[in-house]
């Protein structure tokens, strides 16, 4: 691993930031591409790629890389906080996060060790995106019952919590052995813990979870208008007034691809997008893709897909909308290539973060 003194000038969002502390990250499931043979990648190489965009997005400024934790074929991150400890030997400055971790199937005693551990190799750069997995095969594999998904959420949230004090926990609940007075080992050098957000999908109810434990929540907007969670923002900022909270940031994952143009991005994305639609769809019953679905998705929804000046101006529009602190955006889709994603990158880092800054800035003057 490289070198380097604990990184001070990491970003850090911030509740009320100014444009140049808006957190600008990527996001990536370590989706399967396609090679250039049309066939799907290994697993093994997805992720060695996934390794090489993260220190492109590194190199490039880019605040943030978070990886989702999947067990299926179509996605090859499976433990992402070690790719994200290969990620920190080959980057500086860029946070390390995952989008999510499903808590719901895990142990939170494991996932707060191996976090504060990752915090430590990446001089204070890890963070953890908590959630409840929107897909669930996670819970056979690891010999959970879906009909305690929620209860198991809650549960282990409440223990995760208070392992952030890193000091002696007493806590019991029904679906782990109790801890009496017991600590976890390594201890981070943060003030507060591992820095963790919380995902969330738009319930109101998980909402006010996230102020109440105190974690931050970060906004899963995968479809419609960006604009209709401003209630969810709304209420998010009213629960910390009611509680006497100090201020905590707001984050939005959405997906999207950045290409020279918008014709160029869309042509590139829609049959990856599609594909990817309808397996998933297959599974939960929803109806087949149209390429007018992915349209209106590009043209006002959730999908930021286009040039630079269009991706940097729909991210913007979101960011001050929602009065958000930080913007990750899901960059890989589907079967779209190696090359496809690192270009992405590079018009993100080198241009659609410069471009967003700068309107960000034009609109609190």
């Amino acid at each position: 691993m490289t070198n380097h003194s604990p990184a001070a000038d990491a970003p850090r969002a911030i509740a009320g930031a100014s444009p140049e502390q808006v957190v600008l990250g990527l996001d990536t499931f370590g989706d399967v591409a396609l090679g250039a043979d049309g066939r799907p990648l290994h697993h093994a190489q997805v992720l060695r790629d996934v390794v090489e965009q993260a220190a492109l997005a590194d190199r490039l400024g880019v605040d943030a890389i978070t990886l989702g934790e999947h067990h299926r074929a179509d996605f090859a991150v499976s433990s992402p906080e070690i790719v994200l400890a290969a990620i920190a030997s080959r980057t500086r400055r860029i946070l390390l996060g995952t989008g999510v971790t499903v808590l719901s199937s895990d142990d939170p005693v494991r996932v707060y060790e191996r976090f504060a551990t990752l915090d430590a190799v990446s001089s204070g750069r890890a963070e953890v995106i908590l959630g409840r997995g929107s897909f669930t095969e996670s819970f056979p594999l690891f010999g959970y019952d879906l009909s305690d998904y929620d209860t198991l959420f809650t549960e282990k949230l409440d223990l995760f919590t208070k392992l952030r004090s890193e000091g002696p926990v007493t806590w019991s609940g029904r679906h782990r052995a109790r801890l009496i007075e017991q600590e976890v080992f390594p201890k981070t050098e943060q003030p507060d813990g591992v820095r963790a957000w919380i995902g969330v999908g738009g319930s109101p109810h998980s909402v006010l979870r996230t102020v109440q434990v105190g974690i931050p929540m970060m906004l899963a907007i995968i479809g419609g208008s960006p604009d209709r969670f401003l209630p969810f923002a709304n209420l998010y900022r009213e629960a910390q007034g009611e509680l006497g909270s100090d201020p905590m940031p707001l984050g939005v994952h959405s997906p999207g691809h950045v290409a020279a143009s918008d014709a160029e991005a869309r042509e590139e994305l829609w049959p990856h997008w599609e594909a990817n639609r309808n397996r998933i769809g297959a599974e939960r019953g929803w109806g087949p893709a149209t390429r007018r679905d992915f349209e209106a998705e590009a043209d006002a929804g959730s999908l930021y897909v286009g040039s630079p000046e269009t991706v940097s101006e729909r991210i913007a529009h979101t960011v001050t909308t929602l009065g958000a602190d930080r913007f990750d955006l899901k960059y890989a889709t589907g079967g779209l290539g190696h090359g496809s994603l690192m270009r992405s990158i590079e018009l993100y880092g080198s241009e659609v973060i410069p471009r967003v800054r700068a309107l960000l800035g034009s609109a609190q003057k």
